[in-house]
């Protein structure tokens, strides 16, 4: 599974400013809202009841909220980079200025796991992280989001 299966170019925000987390989930789910066509309020509930399982604010200035939606067709990511880290309740209670949403239908099961567990490899990386937080338009951070992991090819196996 590959971050352009999960991730569209207009799924990139290359410099968002919102001063708290409930600011930034909202507009995450208005952009979600227009690439699924699942309701912005649908998502953002989804969105806020993962959050009160326990934080996706994973450290490091990265956040991946998450959820499933039993109306999504497909895995859907919407990646946003903010101009100034917020307040997350993050594991390391640092700020978060690197996100990744992923929503998941209600039955992708496995899909699900790995389509966070690529998301999660791919935000562990320092150097991706280091362009990431440079890149200032969402073409540029789409390139780095979606580059194959080094040491793999880009043909599919």
């Amino acid at each position: 599974m590959q971050i352009s299966d999960l991730l569209s170019p207009e799924g990139v925000l290359p410099s968002l400013k919102f001063k708290d987390k409930k600011h930034l989930l909202q507009h995450l789910s208005e952009k979600a809202a227009g690439i699924t066509h699942v309701p912005q309020l649908r998502i953002l509930e989804t969105l806020v009841e993962r959050e009160r399982l326990g934080t996706t604010g994973v450290g490091q200035g990265i956040a991946i909220p998450h959820g499933r939606l039993a109306e999504l067709k497909k895995i859907t990511g919407v990646f946003a980079r903010l101009e100034t880290p917020i307040e997350y309740d993050a594991v390391d209670n640092q700020p978060v200025d690197l996100v990744f949403m992923l929503l998941a239908p209600e039955g992708a099961g496995a899909d699900h796991l790995k389509a966070l567990a690529r998301v999660s490899r791919l935000l562990r990386n320092q150097a991706s992280c280091e362009k990431l937080r440079k890149a200032s338009t969402a073409e540029a951070l789409y390139a780095i989001l979606t580059e194959p992991p080094a040491g793999t090819s880009s043909v599919a196996a």
